[in-house]
């Protein structure tokens, strides 16, 4: 996905029109360019530098405190394996193995195809059903290492 130049402009130039350049407006401007872009390239971080008159290190500092942005191209996918108590307790740790194994990549990487990511979260405040893993927005309780593959087929695709 990765764009030209004059594209990624373009891009910007559409984030910016949404907003007045103020400093307040920073975390919604990043969020936004981070929902165009799928994470915060660094040429995009010094036009958002620019556009609200903050310093570029003070725009890196506001995107590196929150997790919620990353700095590196993402699957199209996020898989987050729950760790908290009640989903270690009851398998997380397998489950991850489980995912890394079927993914071929480690835990905070993206497939190579740019379909998958992986990560390993505090808690998703399913605890009930622990095991749990998230797929984007869909939940999978009661987790078992043998139903990981069935985590990884997108919704509505007929696999016949």
């Amino acid at each position: 996905m990765p764009t030209s130049p004059e594209a990624s402009e373009q891009k910007l130039e559409h984030v910016f029109s949404r907003f007045k350049g103020e400093r307040k407006e920073l975390i919604p401007i990043l969020q936004t360019v981070q929902e165009m872009f799928g994470y915060l390239p660094e040429e995009a971080l010094k036009e958002v530098a620019r556009f609200t008159s903050v310093s570029e290190s003070q725009v890196y500092s506001t995107a590196t405190f929150y997790a919620q942005f990353h700095f590196k191209r993402r699957g199209k996918h996020n898989i987050k394996v729950c760790c908290g108590t009640a989903c270690h307790v009851r398998g997380a740790a397998p489950l991850l193995a489980a995912f890394e194994r079927e993914l071929g990549i480690e835990c905070g990487a993206t497939t190579d195809d740019f379909e998958f990511n992986l990560e390993r979260v505090a808690c998703v405040g399913s605890c009930a059903l622990a095991p749990v893993v998230m797929v984007d927005d869909s939940v999978f309780g009661l987790m078992e290492t043998k139903r990981v593959s069935e985590c990884l087929v997108p919704k509505g695709v007929d696999n016949e």
